[in-house]
């Protein structure tokens, strides 16, 4: 995983000329380069590396300064960058996947304007934290913060970074189904296969050892016979 930089698939854009002056100039005018890489920067928005055709590269510029190659800027609307980014990073490690069902495909986010804007899936940023000897001050790992930004290329000629809970995607051969599932819930669970008390490996030196089911305690019989009480009482209520 890497740490505050990360390379991305390069993506041939345009950069809107204002962000090369510090939005003090040159509004309305665009130039080619090429974007090839991102920061993370915990509670910022995700921010990315260009390289102009002069040979000069910009760092951390947002979401919202690029506009697709083929597009005249003044057909490209301009979006403020939180309608197009929903969250900032969760953390200073970034992990950059383009996930093969997804390239190539098509998708729809929920924007804050209440309407549906479609774009081409290209990659895909996620977070977490590096390892337990660093205080983990972040949400990356709680089960129902946890956020990615799937990056896509918009029909307007933007941009956008949207996570999962915004998104509904286009595979023809395979979403049939039109509907959609707005009454599902976040994810609370934290899933473990080694945190239960009722087995135990055999104690021997054998490489294939055996698994025994350990035998349940008086206060362990006590509690499941509390549990079961109390799910009959909910339920005849």
């Amino acid at each position: 995983m890497a740490y505050l930089n990360a390379n991305i698939p390069a993506t041939y854009a345009q950069i809107r000329r204002e962000f090369l002056y510090d939005l003090k100039d040159h509004h309305g005018e665009v130039e080619d380069c090429v974007v090839f890489g991102i920061t993370s920067i915990t509670g910022r928005a995700i921010l990315f590396h260009a390289i102009m055709e002069n040979g000069a590269v910009f760092y951390r510029l947002p979401i919202h300064a690029f506009i697709q190659r083929g597009y005249k800027v003044a057909n490209v609307p301009r979006r403020r960058l939180d309608e197009l980014e929903l969250w900032n990073c969760f953390s200073y490690y970034p992990a950059v996947t383009t996930y093969d069902i997804l390239l190539g495909q098509s998708g729809k986010y929920i924007g804050k304007d209440k309407l549906w804007h479609t774009g081409q899936y290209l990659f895909t940023v996620d977070f977490a934290h590096p390892e337990s000897n660093i205080v983990d001050t972040d949400h990356s790992e709680i089960p129902h913060e946890h956020k990615c930004a799937h990056i896509l290329a918009l029909e307007d000629g933007n941009y956008a970074a949207q996570p999962n809970n915004r998104l509904i995607w286009s595979i023809p051969s395979f979403t049939v189904k039109d509907e959609v599932p707005f009454d599902w819930k976040v994810q609370t669970s934290e899933w473990s296969v080694e945190n239960s008390t009722q087995w135990k490996t055999e104690d021997s030196d054998r490489f294939f050892y055996g698994i025994e089911e350990k035998e349940k305690t008086t206060s362990e019989l006590l509690k499941e016979g509390m549990d079961l009480q109390i799910k009959l009482e909910e339920k005849n209520e």
